[in-house]
């Protein structure tokens, strides 16, 4: 395990949000969720985690008005996104925008703890 204490997920979709949580947990990673851009941005300010995985399409605040945000407070924010097949313009954004690399969904448990590694190395 790397530096790495807390970590944030912010996705609309409580599968999702529920299958990372499970796998990062068991790694020895402490969790914390948000079900929008909104309240990811809540809580990053918050929490402060160590890194953020987060979706693209979610409702309230999508995720790239979320990291665009969280950005703009934290340049240094290690921010890993989430996306669905076509969401490729997004994507493109997301990293323009600061994001450190994505996963597209679904996602096999190794990706997310190997996102992990290669994002906090």
């Amino acid at each position: 395990m790397c530096d790495v204490e807390k970590i944030l997920i912010a996705d609309d979709a409580e599968f999702s949000r529920s299958r990372i949580s499970r796998t990062l947990n068991l790694a020895g990673y402490r969790v914390i969720e948000a079900q929008n851009g909104s309240e990811a941005l809540s809580a990053y300010q918050h929490e402060k985690p160590d890194l953020v995985f987060m979706d693209i399409g979610m409702p309230v605040m999508d995720g790239l008005s979320a990291l665009r945000q969280i950005m703009a407070i934290d340049p240094n924010a290690k921010i890993v996104v989430l996306s669905r097949i076509g969401q490729e313009k997004s994507v493109i954004e997301a990293l323009e925008a600061g994001a450190e690399t994505f996963l597209v969904k679904p996602f096999d448990s190794n990706y997310v703890l190997a996102a992990v590694d290669r994002v906090m190395a």
